[in-house]
This record gives structure tokens, C-alpha cells and sequence, in this order.
């Protein structure tokens, strides 16, 4: 980078005869090349930090500082998902703003410095609350789908009433990534979406921004694949213009502007720049680009496009342009001195305090807090749930899932089915008819956009409740939970929120139908994920109960919660006997709150525990009264409920009062839940008697052979039998 920057000086030197003056040149030019330059002097201080050994994040913006137009072009309260060369346009946005001290906040990012103000030195991002930048880390477009949910639900806001977003009527949404990004398939799908939600004429107010340098680190984007790939799109307008030329920028970026703006419209802004210099420090790039590819870039570096602009209009005289440069090296070098010497985090409860913050007295108080009376009898018609009957585990999700939209106006229900046919087992039947179209609503058959918009809708301040229609569905999609949903409250220190309960049919057992992807079970990805919550309730009055804690949490702690509910129970009516009906039970509004990561035990045996959830649990219960009837041994079972916290305290007390534990998993033998139970009861220090039984290390095939590789009623008899001896 030390080529470029000498180059710069060199070239505005030089600049000494007549300069051509400009046809045009934005009111703003002057302001716009001091985020340009003060953007470079960041990623020079940047390679020097690391040079030193005092710095740890080297990916810069250099070249596409063209960016910094596109800031002018738009406000501060359109809220903007960033790449990470967008550097010039966070400078320019916080110019804008004022009272954000820019260069200190990066460079406290580049060191790892717990005072930055937004990760607090967990990364390196581009992000502030005040900016209306949520924080993104490495942007490979994986911030595309929740950038479309947020444009979708700024339009849906004003549509449905039902809450006023923290945006001005007219924001629009920001949404900047690279070439090879665009190759993605969040990328496709996320811009497939908007194409397909614009075809429909539904507002979907977004400003895509492609900064176009032509390498993937190394890889080279072929010539002309951006226009080709994304010129011609249905109900997106492209828009072209060279990114090192800021006049040129700028003048797209307002025309661009201007629609998505005033027509709520989106555009797809293509801007060719450059990269200078390597990817980040390390990369060498002489290695994949020769000495003339490296000259012709760093003959198009936009700021000495800049300065020839501004010496042209007369706006700026070299000497003038110069000392400027100065005085901005020399202030980014004196706070990359400051920063340097800033404190780092202390501890691991110091990192991970903003994890995943949960106060259990506010879902608590959340939970106890009943729906108006009045507009709940009017949305169930007065026939309300409770008075019904007994009911099974699905018709219970559904009846709370009505009461949380009486409860909650900004409840919002979406996802594959869920509609109009209500999902596919009928969970969500009748919800649309009732809640309305703007709050139940079918979307795209694309898991990674269902996800992306509620991520998209948190941002807006509602509490989106999306279903992804099997477990095996997930795994495609899973990073818009992994990488972004649980990420941003630890990346943002709790300044950013995208509170959600993700609903998934899961587990196997189905009986005539199946195959691999209707009954998976396979939940390792998941429980690994740090601070989501994951419930997997075994009966309907546990499923409303736990519902509406995940629900609690999500609205008042900004939790992420995965609540798995197993398909072969969703209408089980019997639980001993064929036609005992002792699986249904009543519907109440009023049930005492579960807790998260509390269990249930059924039974007081002291000769052995069974622990297991969701069809284990009912598995295993039968199991329970077979042994005792027929072997004598009292058993009592202890369904976990949460996979994610476990119930650790009250898996411990269960199993020293017995002695014996025998765990009853139906996911994987290898990454299954039984592993993380055991370890908690060895971490507790249990010294008793363990053993396990699951299902085994398999894909789950079609039809009866299924019942070979999954874990079955006889298999826990054997393993109990054997454990009690």
C-alpha cells in the first residue's frame, strides 16, 4: 500500500499545467474527497498496525472509496448492511451525521479494543446504532436476505399499522457487496426475491450496491458477467457507472436514489472500481496479477480521479490537496497511536457478556401478561380454544400462536404453506382468516430469504415468528442463524437486535410418509450455535406453554429461539393404550410459565432415569410403565424440554436420586443431544451408573426400514433392563 499512497502524492503533484475542468461536479465534492482520503488514511493506518504487531484486521477499502457518493446520496436514517470496502462510505455517512468520532471508532476496531463503541473489539465492522449501520462481519452476501426483509417490512410497517419503525416514512434500504459476492447463492436468492416480491407490485424500497473491482481475492469475475447476470432482471432497474469517478457516482447514485425513494422501487447500482493492493496484508498479489494489471489499477485510483476533479473545477489547488492529505495522515496516525494503547477485553465473561443477554424476571412478567379479553374473544369469534375439548400438540401450537397475535400486534407469521393452507400438518390453519393477510403470509419457497426476512423484520421492531416446513429444510439455510441472527447482538453489544422464534416440523416417525428430508434428525448444527435457545416440547400444553416463553424472551431480550416440534406427534391422541386419548389434553391461556431451560418430570421412581425429549419423552414414558408393571422397577422420566439451555441443575438432582441414568436419544449417535446431557452430568460430578441409546449414525430412509436405524421403544427397554440388572 506504500506504492499507492506514494503514487497519490506523485500524481496530484504532477498536476501542475491545466487541468480540464469538469462538466459536472457534485455541490458535496469537497466533503466526499475528505471521507475518501481520511477512508484510505484508515486502511494505510491499518497495514501499519499490523506491521507492528498492534493491529489484527488489514481487508481495506482502497479503491472503491467511490463509495463515499453513494453515502452523500442518501441519510443518515436509511438504515445501510455494508461490505467491507465500504469505508468511504461509513467516513461520509458519519460526516453527515456528526457527533461520530469515525476515525477513532475504526481504528479502536482494527486493535481489538473493548472501548470501540459498537463490537466492543469482538471485530473489525462497519457498523452504529446512530449511523443506522447494524454491524456486519465478513460479508461474503450473507447480509442480502435480511437487507430485503428490512425493505420489505419498512413498506409492510406502513401498510399493516401495526407498529411505527424507528425509519422516516420515505428511508430506503442500503444494501453494498462485491462482484464475487454477487455469485452467491444468498446473493441470487435474496435479489431473486425482490425481483419476484416487485414483479408482484408490493413496495420493496432497496438500493442494491455492487462494487465491481473484478477479483474474488484472486479469482477474476469474468468481464461483463455483472451486467449480464443482473442487467436485464424483471422489476429491477440496473444502473451503471464508473466507481473511481465520484461526479459519475454521485450522479447515479441520486438517480438511483430517487427512484427507490420516491417510487419505494428496487435499483441495482453497479460500480466499477478497483482494488488496490492485496485482498488484506497477507495476500500477496503479485502472485495472481502482473506488474501492468497492478499500474492500470493504481492509474484509476478514484481519489487521484478526485483530486483532478476538484484542481479542474478550481475548487482545490494541488498544494492545497496535499497539505489536506496531510493533515489527515497525521491526525489517523496520532489516534492509531491512542488506539493501540486502548484496553482489550479482560476475560470470557468480558466477551461474552452481549452474547446472548436474557433477564429471566422480564419474560417471566412478559409470560403472565394476558391479551385484551375484548379482542380476544372477537379474533376467536367467541368460541375460545379452552372451551374446545381436549386438544393434541398441534392444535395446541395453534391456538397460542392466535392468543401471541391478540397479545402482540407486531407478531408476524410467515413461511413456506403457512397461509392460506395453513402448513402443511395444518398447524397454522385459520390464522390468516383471523390475524389477517398483512400478519400471516406465505413466502418464497427459499429457506435462506424466510430466515433473511425475519432477520429484516426484527430490525423494524416486530417479533417474526417464520417456519421452515422440515428440519432437513434448515441445513441449507442455516448461516442466516449461525452468521447473522445469533451474531448481531454480540457484534453490536446489544445496540442491535433481531429477536425471532424460528418454528421447525422436525424429527422422524412419521408413519406413510418420509424419506430422508421429511425426518431428519439431525440437530448438532444447531445446539452448537452459541446463545440460540432451542425448545423441543413433548405435549401440547408443554408446546403453548414453551411458545410463548420463546416468544416472551424474543420481544423482551432480543432472543433467538429454534423451537422444534416433533411432526409424529403433532395429532397423537393416545399414550398408553390404543384410544386412551391420555396424549390430548385441555387448552390454557392461563398455564403457568415454563421457564426457559427448565424440564419435566413424570413419575417419582428411585430405581432409574430415563431423560429424553420430544418423541423420546413419550417413548420413554410408555417404557416407564411397562417396567414398572412388568419388572417391577420404578422408573422416572425426566423430559429436558430445552435442548439448548439444558435443564443442567435438575438433570443432576434426578440422577443422583436414582443412582441409574439411561438417556433415550432419537437424533445421531455421533453429535446427538445424549452426548451434551452426559457431559453435563459428568461436569455436575455424577458418579453413578450412565448408559444411552439413539438412533443410529443414518440418513432416515423411506417406509418401515426407518424403524432399523431410529431409536425405538424396545431399544430403551433393553438398555433400562440391563442398567437396573
Amino acid at each position: 500500500m506504500t506504492d499507492v499512497d506514494a503514487r497519490f502524492v506523485a500524481a496530484v503533484r504532477a498536476m501542475t499545467g491545466d487541468v480540464p475542468a469538469p462538466a459536472a461536479l457534485p455541490p458535496t465534492a469537497a466533503d466526499m474527497f475528505d471521507a475518501q482520503m481520511l477512508s484510505r488514511h484508515l486502511d494505510l493506518a491499518a497495514r501499519a498496525l499490523r506491521a507492528n504487531e498492534r493491529g489484527y484486521y488489514t481487508i481495506g477499502s482502497s479503491g472503491h472509496e467511490g463509495n463515499a457518493a453513494v453515502a452523500d446520496c442518501t441519510r443518515p436514517t436509511d438504515p445501510a448492511f455494508l461490505h467491507y470496502r465500504s469505508g468511504a462510505f461509513f467516513v461520509r455517512r458519519a460526516q453527515q451525521h456528526g457527533g461520530v468520532d469515525v476515525v477513532r471508532d475504526v481504528l479502536l476496531g482494527m486493535v481489538a479494543s473493548r472501548d470501540e463503541p459498537i463490537a466492543g473489539g469482538r471485530h473489525k465492522v462497519f457498523g452504529s446504532a446512530v449511523l443506522a449501520i447494524p454491524p456486519q462481519t465478513s460479508t461474503i452476501a450473507s447480509q442480502l436476505p435480511k437487507a430485503v426483509g428490512a425493505a420489505f417490512f419498512l413498506a409492510h410497517a406502513r401498510r399493516s399499522a401495526a407498529i411505527a419503525p424507528p425509519y422516516p416514512a420515505d428511508a430506503i434500504v442500503i444494501c453494498s457487496f462485491g462482484d464475487a459476492s454477487a455469485n452467491h447463492s444468498t446473493a441470487a436468492g435474496a435479489i431473486n426475491a425482490t425481483c419476484r416480491i416487485a414483479h408482484q407490485r408490493v413496495p420493496i424500497p432497496i438500493l442494491f450496491v455492487c462494487e465491481d473491482n473484478g477479483l474474488g481475492i484472486s479469482v477474476r469475475t469474468p468481464p461483463g458477467w455483472i451486467e449480464a447476470a443482473y442487467g436485464a432482471r424483471p422489476g429491477l432497474r440496473y444502473v451503471c457507472a464508473d466507481g473511481c469517478d465520484v461526479a459519475a457516482t454521485w450522479a447515479a447514485a441520486k438517480a438511483a436514489v430517487t427512484t427507490v425513494r420516491q417510487q419505494r422501487r428496487p435499483v441495482f447500482l453497479h460500480l466499477r472500481c478497483v482494488r488496490l493492493g492485496g485482498h488484506a496484508g497477507s495476500d500477496v498479489e503479485m502472485v495472481y496479477r502482473s506488474r501492468a494489471e497492478i499500474a492500470a489499477a493504481q492509474a484509476a485510483d478514484p481519489l487521484i480521479a478526485t483530486a483532478r476533479l476538484l484542481i479542474g473545477a478550481g475548487v482545490r489547488t494541488p498544494e492545497q490537496i496535499l497539505e489536506r492529505y496531510e493533515q489527515l495522515r497525521a491526525r489517523v496516525r496520532k489516534q492509531a497511536d491512542l488506539a493501540a494503547r486502548a484496553p482489550r477485553l479482560r476475560d470470557a465473561a468480558d466477551v461474552m457478556a452481549p452474547l446472548a443477554p436474557r433477564d429471566a424476571g422480564a419474560i417471566a412478567a412478559e409470560v403472565r401478561r394476558r391479551p385484551d379479553d375484548a379482542a380476544r374473544g372477537e379474533f376467536w369469534q367467541q368460541r375460545l380454544p379452552e372451551h374446545e375439548g381436549p386438544l393434541p400438540l398441534s392444535a395446541h401450537i395453534n391456538r397460542a400462536l392466535g392468543d401471541l397475535c391478540v397479545q402482540r400486534p407486531e407478531l408476524v407469521v410467515f413461511g413456506e404453506d403457512v397461509a392460506r393452507k395453513g402448513g402443511v400438518y395444518g398447524v397454522t390453519r385459520g390464522l390468516q382468516a383471523r390475524a389477517g393477510r398483512a400478519r400471516v403470509f406465505d413466502t418464497i419457497l427459499d429457506e435462506q430469504t424466510i430466515l433473511g426476512m425475519a432477520i429484516g423484520a426484527a430490525h423494524l421492531g416486530f417479533v417474526p415468528v417464520p417456519e421452515i416446513q422440515y428440519l432437513a429444510y434448515l441445513h441449507n439455510a442455516i448461516d442466516q442463524l449461525r452468521g447473522e441472527a445469533a451474531t448481531l447482538q454480540f457484534f453490536s453489544q446489544d445496540q442491535f437486535r433481531n429477536p425471532m422464534v424460528v418454528r421447525i416440523a422436525a424429527y422422524a416417525y412419521q408413519k406413510g410418509f418420509g424419506g430422508h428430508f421429511h425426518n431428519d434428525n439431525s440437530i448438532a448444527a444447531l445446539r452448537d450455535i452459541p446463545g440460540v435457545m432451542i425448545a423441543s416440547p413433548s405435549t401440547g400444553a408443554d408446546a403453548a406453554a414453551m411458545l410463548r416463553s420463546c416468544v416472551a424472551a424474543a420481544a423482551t431480550c432480543g432472543s433467538v429461539c429454534v423451537f422444534l416440534e416433533p411432526i409424529a406427534l403433532y395429532n397423537t391422541r393416545d399414550l398408553f393404550e390404543d384410544g386412551d386419548g391420555l396424549y390430548q389434553s385441555d387448552y390454557d391461556p392461563d398455564a403457568a410459565h415454563v421457564p426457559i431451560g427448565a424440564g419435566r418430570v413424570y413419575g417419582d421412581g428411585g430405581d432409574l432415569l430415563i431423560v429424553s425429549f420430544a418423541n423420546g419423552a413419550r417413548m420413554s414414558r410408555r417404557v416407564a410403565r411397562r417396567l414398572e408393571r412388568d419388572h417391577d422397577i420404578a422408573a422416572r422420566v425426566l423430559d429436558v424440554r430445552w435442548l439448548a439451555p439444558l435443564p443442567a441443575a435438575e438433570l443432576l438432582a434426578h440422577a443422583e436420586a436414582t443412582g441409574r441414568v439411561l438417556v433415550a436419544d432419537e437424533t445421531r449417535h455421533s453429535g446427538g443431544v445424549a452426548e451434551a446431557i452426559i457431559a453435563e452430568l459428568i461436569d455436575g460430578g455424577y458418579t453413578g451408573a450412565i448408559r444411552r441409546v439413539s438412533s443410529k449414525d443414518s440418513f432416515i430412509p423411506l417406509g418401515p426400514a426407518a424403524d432399523h436405524v431410529l431409536l425405538g421403544e424396545a431399544d430403551i427397554e433393553r438398555a433400562a433392563l440391563a442398567l437396573v440388572g
